[in-house]
């Protein structure tokens, strides 16, 4: 898929063009600016290698989404640069949202 960030050092991938989170590829102390899928992300907070945080704002109840698949619930509201973890969001990764079943993965996450 061409739409995918590289892995170009940053020490960010965005996994899918929909998704509404990054993952860190390297540690990310807070502040760390990038330019993600168009946007300008400034972290909030320090970022280990494999964890997730938010490239757009996401409203409390709104999906996180992590390979183009809803992964998650935020439990409120969430920042841009937000580090997104289990202190605020719950997990919605369920055999539900499967292709199998008829349901379709999100396309673009609001």
């Amino acid at each position: 898929m061409a739409s995918f960030q590289k892995t170009d050092g940053s020490g960010v991938l965005l996994l899918a063009p929909g998704d509404n989170i990054a993952i860190a590829t390297s540690e990310l102390p807070p502040g760390t600016t990038r330019d993600i899928a168009g946007r300008r992300v400034v972290l909030s907070a320090k970022v280990e290698v494999g964890h997730k945080f938010a490239i757009r704002a996401i409203e409390a109840g709104g999906r996180i989404v992590k390979y183009g698949a809803p992964i998650g619930i935020a439990s409120r509201a969430i920042q841009p640069g937000e580090y997104v973890h289990t202190h605020n969001m719950t997990s919605a990764y369920l055999p539900t949202f499967t292709l199998e079943e008829g349901y379709q993965f999100v396309k673009d996450a609001k």
